[in-house]
């Protein structure tokens, strides 16, 4: 089943028309989802669909689990704000980092809004309500805006709650969100996601690559040593990745804008020798379990201290 995932992702990821169709069935389903199932319900078979299991959530160890646990049983409003790629902005700037935020262009209600002839050469769509909803233009006139402007009306009728239950995009206002064109003069942007405990980063997600051939997603301690496991991709030890010029700075912030959560990913851009905010992501992969290899669930897991998990797991079963 995994397999057979990995084969039809990469597939829709290299056609545009298949992910159109690929992104209107994910949207469809998410609705019927919505409509048949009790959050419990919707989170364990997801779980199951993935990992050929059922998620412990009386006593649950593994990170997989309590990220499960987090979406039925805890609920920290700044976490709504925090997820919305809009209102995240003002999180921002209250925090004192409004020199961190990447230049906003214009936002979007509707796609039938959006005016081409207006927009910079390169630019960045990307939906504020969802995850991994992105359009990166680097040339306009190169773009399919027949397929890609459908795309991007199914993004604003979909909500990613109906398939994960991520309940920080439950109420999330569909918007589409226009910022500036990112890019390094050394021509390889850098992106570094600091896991965060209880306010405390724990490790770095450096990226290098992206949409290349090779794609090296490795994982760092704080000293920038590199940590023997990966997050779906497995690590590659002989990439180096340097650690950022920025990273004392980037550590601060991070733990800083972490303050308030149990367990938050923070993401950041390197951009001439420059921070720039990424966003700030609560479930990576809605939490499911896809470590390499998989002990490191556990480990993890042990990083993450649920508040009074006994109490709230008999509670209504949907949030």
């Amino acid at each position: 089943m995994k397999k057979i995932r990995e084969i039809l992702t990469r597939l829709k990821n290299n056609n545009l028309l298949l992910y159109y169709i690929w992104t209107e069935f994910v949207r469809l389903k998410g609705k019927k989802a919505l409509e048949k199932y009790t959050d419990l319900e919707a989170v364990t078979n997801m779980y199951f669909a993935y990992s050929r299991r059922y998620p412990n959530l009386k006593n649950p160890t593994l990170f997989s689990e309590k990220m499960q646990w987090l979406k039925l049983y805890y609920h920290n409003p700044n976490m709504e704000i925090a997820a919305d790629k809009y209102e995240v902005r003002n999180f921002i700037k209250q925090k004192g980092y409004a020199n961190l935020l990447n230049k906003l262009i214009q936002v979007f209600e509707k796609v039938e809004d959006i005016q081409l002839d207006k927009l910079p050469e390169k630019f960045v769509l990307k939906a504020s309500h969802g995850s991994s909803w992105n359009l990166i233009v680097n040339n306009k006139s190169k773009i399919n805006w027949f397929l890609w402007k459908r795309i991007l009306k199914s993004w604003l009728k979909h909500n990613i709650f109906w398939n994960g239950r991520e309940w920080v995009y439950k109420n999330s206002k569909p918007r589409l969100v226009c910022e500036a064109y990112l890019e390094d003069k050394s021509g390889a942007l850098m992106d570094y996601k600091f896991h965060c405990f209880h306010g405390k980063p724990m490790f770095i997600q450096a990226n290098n690559g992206r949409g290349q051939k090779v794609h090296a997603q490795n994982f760092y301690d704080l000293n920038w040593k590199l940590a023997p496991f990966g997050k779906d991709l497995t690590p590659l030890p002989e990439v180096n990745i340097p650690k950022p010029h920025c990273f004392k700075e980037m550590l601060k912030i991070a733990k800083d804008l972490a303050a308030e959560f149990l367990y938050v990913r923070v993401d950041f851009y390197e951009v001439n020798k420059k921070i720039i905010f990424g966003e700030l992501t609560f479930f990576p992969a809605s939490g499911m379990p896809d470590f390499k290899p998989p002990e490191y669930d556990k480990i993890w897991g042990d990083f993450l201290i649920l508040p009074n998990k006994t109490a709230k797991i008999n509670t209504d079963e949907s949030t």
